[in-house]
């Protein structure tokens, strides 16, 4: 499906993507729930079917296809390539029609600026690290390339919406964790290779892949901007470590790691549950719902929304744009064609909207790889 995936490993790759879109759709529902009101509604495992016939994903599965579909057109894997079909892929999902499930308002700006031909370094959110960076990135991590087009390629689709440090060195991670999976690592060996990847990257800048991304009031050097972005990732990834060092006490793990909503706690929750429940997928990706109760919370309390979770309703800034190549169609193709988005089951039949992968574990299918969503993608999908 995606060009330069290792064919042994490819099991791996599809339960990958079949987990991310399982643990979006089974993390939906309950996007704005109080934990209390989960637990009435599922019990205290939580969530532990797919609901709705089919069930729906949401944006954070559309935006990997897109990812997905950007690397198997490209002819290479280089930021000249790989940039001018990212955006088209970026803005075809902003103005779609499907594009109708409250994406999030950094995306939504980020490729309003990005359609009217912006350079990517001034479309994206400069200030944004919101989970949005790396929900999307797992395809990157599936590919058969060097660590260093890896990082490149990770941190360049993160930069084109989410520009803050921290987002680019989360998505990194991200996928470095999912290729870490795809080559065998055990779980709870994760935490410590990211910590030990992180060290080893914390000064360095892909000036190559990212530009002049860096140049930005109050910062003095590519060094220093990108060295924040790891340190905040080292600093969640240690309270992660602390916290698999302790007993398990069954609750919210998002009082340990984040709330999931900016990147670098979304990957290190989204560990924490897969690492506590290794042997059991469906209950790592139920443990991860906790975190939809904060949004509500933080409403009720009158407390900022953290960025991410201001939705947008798409088309108010998108739609009127246009786009090149027309919008994105869910025809149904007779004597069993299919659209290049029906192959991955992504039509508006079949896919809705709302934020369950970026704490959603995009890393779900690695750890087993015989994980299938026929209900989510449909009798067709490969």
């Amino acid at each position: 499906m995606i060009a330069g995936v290792i064919d042994t490993s490819l099991r791996r790759a599809s339960g990958s993507l079949f987990g991310l879109a399982y643990g979006d759709a089974l993390g939906k529902p309950t996007e704005f729930l109080t934990v209390a009101e989960i637990e009435r509604r599922y019990g205290p495992a939580g969530p532990r079917e797919l609901s709705g016939e089919p069930a729906l994903v949401t944006d954070d599965t559309q935006m990997a296809l897109a990812v997905g579909w950007a690397l198997r057109q490209s002819p290479t894997l280089t930021p000249e390539a790989v940039e001018p079909l990212l955006r088209e892929r970026f803005v075809e999902w902003s103005v779609s029609p499907e594009n109708n499930r409250a994406p999030g308002m950094t995306c939504l700006r980020a490729c309003a600026d990005l359609a009217r031909g912006v350079r990517w370094q001034e479309a994206t959110v400069a200030d944004s690290k919101g989970c949005g960076a790396n929900m999307r990135v797992t395809p990157i991590g599936l590919l058969d390339v060097d660590l260093d087009t890896l990082a490149g390629l990770a941190q360049l689709q993160a930069g084109l919406t989410h520009g803050h440090p921290t987002g680019l060195a989360a998505s990194e991670l991200t996928a470095y964790a999912v290729r870490l999976l795809r080559d065998g690592a055990m779980l709870a060996e994760v935490p410590g290779l990211l910590t030990e990847r992180a060290h080893q990257q914390r000064l360095v800048y892909r000036s190559d892949w990212l530009g002049d991304l860096w140049q930005r009031p109050g910062v003095t050097s590519p060094e220093e901007f990108v060295a924040r972005g790891w340190d905040e990732c080292l600093a969640v990834l240690d309270r992660l470590t602390t916290t698999l060092a302790g007993p398990d006490d069954g609750g919210d793990p998002c009082r340990h790691t984040g709330e999931g909503w900016v990147a670098e706690e979304a990957l290190a929750t989204a560990l924490l549950c897969a690492v506590r429940h290794a042997d059991d997928p469906v209950r790592a990706l139920a443990r991860g719902r906790d975190h939809r109760r904060r949004l509500r919370l933080h409403r009720r309390a009158g407390r900022r929304v953290p960025r991410r979770r201001r939705r947008g309703r798409a088309g108010t800034r998108g739609r009127p744009m246009g786009r090149p190549g027309g919008t994105i169609r869910s025809s149904v193709v007779a004597e069993g064609g299919r659209t290049r988005h029906q192959a991955l089951g992504w039509s508006s039949e079949r896919m809705t909207h709302g934020h369950s992968s970026g704490l959603g574990l995009p890393l779900g299918g690695c750890f087993n790889p015989a994980v299938r969503v026929p209900s989510i993608l449909g009798s067709n999908a490969p």
